[in-house]
């Protein structure tokens, strides 16, 4: 199965028309690629926008994921049913694992997940879903899944810009063909005030946004872009006619902690 090199994220976009018209946007400019969560409370309006936007079925691609409330086998049945019936979907094409240690199961996570991915195993036998990943997961949460999955991981969705690379995660998932998927790819607002970016930008004409998820493109990560601005929007996804030089990849890779980083699955609170 082949998944769009760009997806449109959704992560803090309001439930209602601001979700709608701007995933209605995204699509209008060529995205393909739509990215939810049931905790971001706008399956409903992605699923209208989907509905709006006139698109066969089979042209997208969606994603949505499973909350923390509902790691069981049962749970993670009910939710992935829950999930279709807001987004009006007969299946999505990827389903993920939201966070790898939840704090109300935290002694008992390895089983939690385990029991959660034989769930998302049997959606995939029943077509509801179509590929299963996770996010967030670090090298020891997938170690203890692959001990009991029988589909590996296809995708792992992280906090991946450069001011948080990630390299030991990188590193573990390009070694086991788990495709590395970038959320928040343009990090926090703090990145567009960063020096060397708005130069690095200049020189090619194009925006810091433009340079920062053309840089995760040439890393072999596939960035998550989020906004609710329509000129931005068509602007995230304006990417593929420059190429960043090595020597500027070096430079961005350098910016390590200049703009956020990421959280350790294993110390949050929710």
């Amino acid at each position: 199965m082949s998944i769009p090199q760009i997806g449109f994220g959704t992560w803090q976009t309001p439930d209602g028309d601001v979700a709608e018209s701007s995933v209605l946007h995204a699509l209008e400019a060529g995205y393909r690629h739509i990215d939810t969560a049931a905790i971001y409370g706008n399956e409903e309006s992605v699923g209208r926008a989907i509905k709006k936007s006139g698109i066969n079925r089979e042209e997208l691609f969606i994603t949505t994921k499973l909350w923390n409330n509902n790691h069981s086998y049962e749970k993670a049945k009910a939710a992935i049913d829950e999930s279709l019936k807001k987004l009006d979907l007969d299946y999505v094409d990827l389903y993920l694992i939201h966070w790898p240690n939840p704090l109300e199961i935290r002694e008992t996570y390895v089983e939690g997940n385990a029991e959660s991915w034989r769930a998302m195993e049997e959606a995939v036998a029943e077509g509801k879903v179509k590929a299963i990943g996770v996010s967030n997961f670090h090298p020891h949460h997938l170690d203890e899944l692959l001990k009991t999955a029988k589909i590996k991981p296809a995708i792992n969705q992280i906090f991946l810009n450069p001011s948080d690379s990630q390299p030991e995660i990188v590193a573990y998932c390009q070694k086991k063909d788990i495709l590395l998927e970038a959320y928040s790819p343009l990090g926090t607002g703090r990145i567009f005030e960063i020096t060397e970016l708005q130069e690095i930008a200049a020189r090619y004409n194009k925006t810091v946004a433009q340079v920062v998820i053309r840089w995760s493109l040439q890393h072999g990560f596939l960035p998550l872009p989020k906004s609710v601005t329509e000129s931005r929007i068509k602007e995230n996804l304006d990417v593929f006619d420059f190429e960043l030089t090595e020597a500027d990849m070096e430079k961005i890779n350098g910016l390590t902690s200049q703009a956020g980083s990421a959280l350790n699955p294993d110390e949050t609170t929710f």
